[in-house]
């Protein structure tokens, strides 16, 4: 029968070995078996905390919402785990950062771990830490990351690892210099952490839906938020506080939240596509220089499509989804599998609450999965390296970017191959040449080749 999540053990977890170990290549969700028969592939399962160790001493890169939130994460994930020092350019965000610290966990740093300004990621990493969490502006993180790389740092970046060709091959090189160091990288794409996700994928690894055909992904809402320049503000310090709205920092929505769902396609058809064509355009998003919306279709090299769709614009029909097609049978990749006549044919079992009534959700948070399964790889020697897989996911989502902004179709060489930089080479709280992030969105069918 179906294993629980709340029936996962520590020791489970420690002693499947030779499953953790082949996380570097697949990531952290392999596969886990199907009482249907024998399986041919079987997922680590999960602690509920990461196990007991020395202190490892963690440094947070980015004190903004998320990188805050990512903290609380790794305390949270196990025991003898500390923030020690905190990194960004802007001084509010590192003092709310430290407040938060400090009220929620009790967990005071002080003035001497606090480094401000563009290159506070060298300081925080150079400050005797065992752990870097990369949780700044996209733009910047390829450049944390080979220096934590560098100085032999485990590293938990969030998403996306890059916004630009150039960023990317950065990080790829990263991650054989990580693998010849014996380091372990986790990415922010908690999908691969959540036990629902990952039991679907191993009954579509066994093939309970026969051959993968197609997919439909989307990743349609509202704006996120946008920040309006404000008196006294200079042009960099505007656009860091509005970086949801400016292409060379996040790399345009579907880079920093549709990566999620590309990387389930990624994840679940074990390749990456060759060629994308989509549009897209910009109605009603009011600062930066980036789109509302993108539909794109992408084809592998074996002919097979799928269709991504994402969308930021108030007052729309909202969807965050996939639905992933086989010769047997379709799935939302989750927790459900259905036949070709809509029968559900499988459910993810989702444990108990305390309540005594079932829960609708894996009990513990991906986002604080995705430490616990870390800090657990440090201890344990069972390594994993996830840059590779988000450097697939994250480059086809470039490849999506330029065929909509340029009207043409894009290939995965022509990415991979692209000297294409996003945003200034050098930072200083000033302000930014036209010439280096333009303030208009880009026009289909006029816009350069990449």
């Amino acid at each position: 029968m179906r294993k629980k999540t709340n029936d996962l053990s520590r020791r489970e977890f420690i002693g499947d070995a030779a499953k953790i170990s082949a996380l570097g290549a697949m990531g952290i969700g392999a596969v886990v078996s199907s009482c249907q028969r024998k399986p041919e592939y079987s997922a680590p399962l999960f602690p509920d905390q990461a196990p007991d160790g020395p202190v490892l001493r963690a440094g947070l890169i980015g004190c903004g919402n998320r990188g805050t939130g990512a903290a609380m994460n790794f305390l949270d994930a196990g025991p003898n785990l500390q923030i020690v020092a905190l990194g960004d350019v802007l001084q509010d965000r590192m003092d709310s950062c430290r407040n938060q610290l400090k009220e929620r966990r009790n967990v005071e740093i002080p003035d001497e771990n606090c480094f401000l300004g563009f290159d506070s990621y060298m300081k925080v990493i150079d400050s005797g830490i065992d752990i870097v969490l990369l949780c700044e502006p996209s733009h910047f993180r390829s450049v944390s990351l080979r220096y934590a790389i560098e100085k032999r740092k485990h590293t938990f970046a969030e998403k996306c690892i890059a916004v630009d060709p150039v960023g990317i091959r950065s990080a790829m090189a990263s991650g054989k210099t990580a693998d010849a160091a014996g380091l372990n990288v986790v990415v922010g794409t908690q999908r691969r952490h959540q036990y629902d996700y990952v039991k679907t994928f191993e009954m579509i690894k066994n093939g309970a839906i026969g051959d993968l055909i197609s997919a439909n992904i989307y990743w349609n809402q509202g704006l996120i938020r946008h920040v309006f320049p404000q008196p006294g503000w200079s042009d960099m310090e505007a656009m860091l506080r509005d970086f949801f709205s400016w292409r060379w920092l996040n790399g345009d929505h579907i880079l920093d939240q549709h990566v999620h769902n590309i990387d389930i396609v990624t994840w679940f058809f074990e390749k990456h596509p060759v060629k994308a064509l989509g549009f897209g355009g910009r109605h009603r998003r009011p600062t930066g220089n980036q789109f509302d919306f993108f539909s794109v279709d992408f084809e592998f090299d074996d002919g097979r499509h799928f269709h991504a769709m994402c969308r930021q614009i108030d007052g729309c029909s909202n969807n965050v989804s996939e639905l992933i097609y086989g010769t047997r049978g379709y799935t939302n990749a989750r927790n459900t599998i259905w036949d070709n006549n809509g029968n559900v044919i499988w459910e993810y079992e989702y444990p108990m609450g305390e309540d005594g009534q079932q829960l609708n959700r894996v009990p513990i948070s991906p986002y604080i999965q995705e430490h616990i399964n870390l800090v657990t790889a440090i201890r344990t020697g069972n390594r994993i390296n996830e840059i590779p897989g988000i450097c697939e996911s994250n480059m086809a989502a470039i490849m999506g970017r330029e065929s909509a902004y340029t009207g043409r179709q894009v290939t995965w060489d022509e990415m991979m191959a692209s000297n294409m930089r996003l945003g200034p080479t050098e930072y200083s709280l000033g302000t930014i040449g036209p010439d280096l992030v333009p303030r208009t969105p880009p026009v289909p069918g006029t816009a350069p080749a990449t």
